[in-house]
């Protein structure tokens, strides 16, 4: 990867490369890992109280000297104090979700902020563009999590036509070859959840590693396509909440509540298999063995150099050669 590359310049990092907001799965200890690697690492804050966020930037701050950032999602109840407190801590770059940052991104400039929201259409990420952000997430629906309507596929070359800003591509990369692809689609990075969540830095219970790993190409569903769809692993909790939807009574918005109902913590905290909701792209079934960031991040681009440098496999077709002329 050569330093044209906006987003490396943009954030000072060496590889192209983003570490997916996680909940739970991205606090400090990832984040400065990733970093220390080349990439940028980032802190998910969630749901977390500012005093908690603080703490974990300030930890954060100990374990690196690179950049970093903090994911907001802007459903957060708190969302308004954690707005401020990444200025405060001096936070560089801020990535947001799960809304729109318009009301922040003029005061985030004021402080030299690079603000990177995901986005997973084109006339969204033209309206953010619009508001002066300074990159997108393209997210594409094999991402784990809340995920949108379209494949990464598609939705990335639409997004780099659509707009003059950079694209982070993400949704289904686990490996050199989905990094590979993304370049190809015009994307100018990568955002990767997955494959860290098995990092050996990761504090995601041993569980919630092993499901990963041994989960298969369809070892994903989705639950919430009433309302906010979300993609995690096939578990006891996701069978029953997918059950309960295709039912579609009314009372069972309620008992969905109750199930969803800190799942996502019981899953990466606790590794419980009956209640935990176990967030994880598609790209599962490419993950195979537990490394850490380091040798991820470093074997992720070897395999896209290969793949980039080897060229187009394929046979080129007579109607495609330069045929002689004769006179």
């Amino acid at each position: 990867m050569n330093n044209e590359n906006p987003i490396l310049s943009m954030l000072g990092i060496t590889y192209p490369i983003v570490q997916g907001g996680m909940a739970w799965v991205a606090e400090a200890n990832l984040a400065a890992a990733v970093s220390n690697a080349g990439g940028l690492g980032l802190i998910g804050a969630g749901a977390m109280p500012p005093d908690l966020l603080r703490e974990q930037i300030r930890r954060c701050k100990t374990m690196t000297d690179k950049p970093f950032g903090v994911n907001i999602m802007l459903m957060s109840p708190f969302v308004d104090q954690l707005a401020e407190l990444v200025i405060e801590e001096g936070v560089q770059v801020v990535t947001t979700g799960a809304g729109s940052p318009g009301k922040y991104i003029e005061r985030w400039k004021q402080h030299d902020m690079k603000v990177i929201p995901v986005v997973a259409s084109t006339a969204y990420a033209r309206r953010m563009a619009q508001l002066g952000v300074d990159a997108v997430v393209a997210e594409g629906m094999e991402a784990g999590g809340h995920i949108g309507e379209l494949t990464t596929m598609v939705l990335i070359p639409q997004i780099v036509d659509s707009i003059d800003i950079p694209v982070i591509a993400a949704g289904g990369i686990a490996d050199g070859r989905g990094i590979a692809a993304a370049f190809m689609l015009g994307a100018s990075a990568v955002q990767v959840g997955t494959r860290f969540i098995v990092a050996d830095e990761s504090i995601a219970h041993d569980n919630f590693k092993e499901k990963i790993i041994k989960a298969g190409d369809i070892g994903t569903i989705i639950t919430g396509i009433h309302g906010h769809p979300v993609r995690s692993l096939k578990s006891p909790l996701t069978r029953t909440m997918a059950k309960i939807e295709r039912e579609g009574a009314t009372a069972s918005a309620e008992r969905l509540e109750i199930l969803a109902a800190q799942s996502l913590r019981k899953a990466v905290i606790d590794g419980n298999d009956k209640e935990g909701s176990f967030m994880s792209g598609q790209s599962a079934g490419l993950v195979n063995k537990r490394q850490p960031v380091k040798a991820i991040i470093e074997e992720m681009f070897r395999e896209a150099d290969e793949r980039l440098n080897a060229g187009v496999h394929w046979k080129r077709p007579v109607a495609f050669q330069k045929k002689e002329i004769i006179t």
